[in-house]
């Protein structure tokens, strides 16, 4: 298994109700093609080798024993392929006809899972035909195709990459399905083979379920429904394949084609083991059902010389998908920093914060949380006092987009420049000033620190601090200086989603004049302007040239942090992400020092101010993240090198 990746497929064949030769060579067709592509495990539809749609058909012998030829057939014919196949029959056990999934495997029936939940109600007649699971004891074995094998709901069936269970169509509309014991069990895929009949509105439901029984499992979840060639005397069935993991989309068929389909894609099963290491609850249920019976399967390993993924590597993992979405997660985001700062604020009843502006993205963002705040908590704009704080190396362009900004969204304004005071210091220290070392540069950012602290005690007011997620992940921030505020409203919002916010907020909530001073703010280069300007008096220190791509440094906080990926994953997929943007040698360079600088710099995030959690990625050391200070990075960066 690479990276943790299970690729799976959910066929929908073409099928021929009654036909059970044909049915099985279109079976077969599908597995043939699964195995050239890559796939380690695929299913069928529900009772595909006879067609679910027989009726009393089911009853006749003919049907059954032709049922079993078909899978004994498509074994036969398949037994050279590594690929786990599950299909669906009528299987006949101790005088009792079961609605059966069979999990087979190079020539070997690996177990046989009967439907559980029988629907009887509306259009469906199952009870008419078939038994349930639980007629039978977990310990029923079967002679299937020349074979002893067992029959249960409560199989898993396991490799050395992965645990996997099989739940039946209506089991997954129960009030507890199957699948929730199973994934409690161990189950980390869950398969479900249906004949899933179509009308008004249901799809939509369909798929609300299974991404939420995936999501409160923590599982994968692969469907696969009957499609054109079942009965349509009274009901159609449009042949839905979908696969989700945790609660995600990954991918989906075509309604009502009329062509067979093979529905592909990769489950990460590495990032559902870290999901569920990293929930008590799931754990705390895994407990609580610690008494249900359940019998493992062994299967083998179904190697994966190449893997190719069909699955999309999303390259800003933070940022929502365009259009009216990205409008909702901004508003959203904007309402939770909102929410925040208005709760500290009416806590310790004061009505005047203050802010330091530099004419960047960061200080930009803050100062717009503080503006909606205040207008919603019915606050005068005046009680926020921005204040520019210009130094060595403030452009111009900087500083009149910060001073433009707050005239133009009616803040209180200050300048206060830095430069004598730092010149003091800097005699004080017995520093060069013509030295632009980290000396230089930090006395500089802890002076304006202080004048915010002090500037805030004058007026009885609040610092709010402007520093992002992607500044904490690297600790590009001074110790004490930018790193320390009275409430951090950007604290969990990454520098890849800041600039979309302020995009947001220029094009849906401000005035004309302050929406073009935003737009020249977003395409201003990022810097914390800490050297001096060039000869021409533009932006000299770039923080990018210096760390590295804030898009690279976000994806890989994004899977460092949500899924605990090490790095060899990790540059996979930003291989993959951001293929005709960044080359091996160039990703290889920032994931090293992302790695390096993550851990070198905890200790800037042990002594965090307060701030809202947005995301479901947060370094507040009293929330997400707790780690010591002085943790090794040496197992990360020599996998960097070995890369």
């Amino acid at each position: 298994m690479k990276f943790g990746f299970v690729k799976v497929a959910a066929a929908i064949p073409s099928v021929k109700v009654a036909d059970c030769l044909f049915n099985a060579q279109q079976t077969e067709k599908q597995i043939t093609q699964a195995e050239e592509k890559g796939v380690q495990i695929i299913i069928f539809p529900e009772l595909n080798l006879t067609g679910y749609s027989c009726g009393d058909l089911f009853e006749q012998g003919l049907l059954l024993e032709q049922a079993e030829f078909a899978l004994m057939q498509i074994m036969n014919n398949t037994r050279q392929l590594d690929i786990i196949s599950i299909v669906g029959l009528p299987v006949v056990v101790n005088s009792t006809l079961l609605n059966c999934a069979v999990v087979f495997q190079k020539g070997k029936i690996l177990g046989v899972v009967p439907k559980t939940y029988l629907p009887n109600y509306k259009e469906f007649y199952e009870q008419r035909w078939f038994a349930p699971s639980t007629a039978h004891s977990d310990d029923t074995v079967v002679r299937l195709c020349g074979q002893l094998v067992p029959v249960s709901a409560n199989l898993l069936f396991e490799t050395s990459d992965v645990c996997f269970g099989v739940e039946i169509c209506e089991d997954v509309w129960a009030t507890i399905p199957p699948s929730s014991t199973l994934a409690l069990k161990g189950a980390e895929i869950i398969f479900n083979m249906s004949a899933d009949t179509e009308n008004i509105s249901k799809h939509q439901y369909l798929r609300s379920l299974l991404a939420q029984q995936s999501a409160r499992c923590l599982a994968g979840y692969v469907f696969a429904s009957s499609g054109f060639g079942e009965s349509t005397t009274d009901v159609v069935f449009a042949g839905n394949a979908l696969i989700y993991e945790n609660g995600s989309l990954l991918a989906e068929s075509e309604r009502f084609s009329f062509e067979e389909q093979l529905v592909i894609s990769e489950i990460d099963v590495e990032r559902l083991r870290g999901e569920r290491l990293g929930n008590t609850t799931f754990a705390a249920s895994v407990r609580a059902y610690s008494q249900q019976p359940v019998k493992r399967v062994c299967a083998e390993m179904v190697n994966v010389k190449d893997l190719h993924l069909t699955r999309p590597v999303e390259p800003h993992p933070f940022v929502p998908a365009g259009g009216k979405l990205l409008d909702e997660r901004c508003e959203e985001i904007f309402s939770i920093q909102v929410a925040g700062l208005a709760k500290r604020l009416v806590h310790t009843h004061c009505n005047t914060v203050v802010v330091g502006i530099s004419g960047g993205l960061d200080s930009t963002l803050a100062l717009l949380v503080c503006v909606k705040t205040f207008d919603k908590l019915g606050l005068s704009r005046k009680g926020i006092v921005g204040i520019t704080m210009p130094g060595f190396g403030t452009t111009d362009r900087t500083y009149h987009n910060a001073l433009d900004l707050m005239q133009s969204l009616g803040v209180t304004t200050k300048e206060i420049s830095i430069k004598d005071a730092c010149i003091q210091h800097f005699k004080d220290i017995e520093h060069d000033i013509n030295v632009h070392d980290v000396t230089y540069e930090n006395g500089q950012a802890r002076e304006r620190t202080q004048i915010l602290m002090d500037y805030a005690n004058k007026v009885g007011g609040l610092v709010i601090g402007t520093g992002d997620l992607s500044e904490l992940a690297l600790g590009w921030a001074t110790y004490n200086g930018d790193h320390m505020s009275m409430y951090g409203v950007n604290a969990s919002i990454p520098k890849t989603l800041v600039r979309y916010l302020v995009t947001w907020v220029a094009e849906t909530g401000v005035d004309a004049e302050s929406r073009a001073t935003l737009l020249d703010i977003i395409d201003t280069p990022i810097s914390p302007e800490l050297i001096p300007a060039d000869e021409n008096g533009n932006i000299k220190q770039k923080t990018e040239d210096l760390v590295g791509p804030y898009e690279l440094h976000d994806f890989f906080l994004y899977h460092f942090l949500r899924f605990g990926s090490r790095p060899a994953k990790i540059f996979y997929l930003a291989e993959i992400a951001f293929k005709d943007v960044y080359d091996r040698e160039t990703i290889k360079k920032w994931l090293t020092t992302f790695c390096r600088r993550f851990f070198n710099q905890q200790v800037k995030r042990s002594c965090l101010p307060d701030g809202p959690k947005v995301g479901s990625v947060s370094l507040s050391p009293r929330g997400d993240w707790r780690m010591p200070s002085d943790a090794s990075s040496a197992l990360w960066l020599k996998e960097c090198e070995e890369l």
